[in-house]
């Protein structure tokens, strides 16, 4: 008789070394697990391969063991951080992949909406909570983002991170962010050229991009916000929306 068969993960892409491009652990080397689907469509989302469901044919269903192989062979054995993202990485079946990562010294960080709650969530060692503004046309849930925190637990390392568009996104963050001070603070600017389903890895104007972060370091020091901590998306500022890397 056969063992039980292991829970499958979808996974959209594996890809690394690279370094984290965004958020507070920005510039860190690092190998992303890249999942598939997700419960958000926003307007602006530059991953739509890993969201539309028509792209759902390049994503493979792989055990917690694959992934971690195909992880060591890309880090050379070595033990680094692992990104996990998406799409949203909170609908996928992660407890497996965490518990035999962690035994193989990796670190794993994971960045979601907070849109999905998991009790695995306390196994992460980095949980980047990043709720969607007005400009996503995504409607923020207060009840189910607070029970993402509550599902890291006090080991986990929590960090809030917003996207930030227009006026009314930086409004939007300024009242959220008052109501979790506890939180470290990240601001980013939204990628202005998202992609479509016609052209998934469309690139970004980079001086666009640049005007975006000047005008949200320009409000946020003007407005004294000293909490906040605004960053790029570097990873687009060295190789604009090219995959894997």
């Amino acid at each position: 008789m056969g063992g039980v068969p292991a829970v499958s993960i979808a996974i959209s892409e594996i890809f690394g070394p690279t370094i984290q491009g965004e958020g507070a652990l920005i510039g860190v080397p690092t190998v992303f697990v890249r999942t598939g689907g997700c419960d958000f469509r926003c307007s602006w989302c530059d991953t739509l391969y890993a969201v539309e469901p028509r792209f759902k044919a390049d994503w493979q269903p792989m055990a917690a063991s694959a992934i971690l192989a195909e992880v060591n062979r890309l880090s050379g054995g070595a033990p680094l951080l692992v990104t996990l993202s998406g799409g949203n990485p909170a609908l996928q079946p992660l407890d497996a992949l965490l518990a035999l990562g962690h035994q193989q010294g990796h670190t794993f960080a994971m960045e979601t909406q907070g849109s999905k709650a998991q009790p695995w969530f306390r196994m992460l060692d980095h949980l980047t909570l990043s709720p969607k503004p007005p400009s996503s046309g995504m409607a923020f849930n207060r009840e189910r983002f607070e029970a993402c925190l509550a599902a890291a637990g006090a080991d986990t390392q929590v960090s809030l991170k917003l996207v930030i568009a227009d006026e009314a996104d930086y409004r939007w963050a300024r009242a959220l962010a008052d109501d979790y001070p506890q939180l470290p603070l990240y601001l980013q600017p939204c990628n202005p050229a998202p992609a479509t389903p016609e052209q998934p890895e469309r690139e970004t104007d980079t001086q666009e991009l640049n005007a975006r972060l000047r005008w949200l370091v320009d409000k946020v020091t003007g407005d004294r916000w000293y909490r906040a901590r605004v960053l790029p998306q570097l990873h687009v500022l060295i190789w604009n929306n090219e995959r894997g890397v």
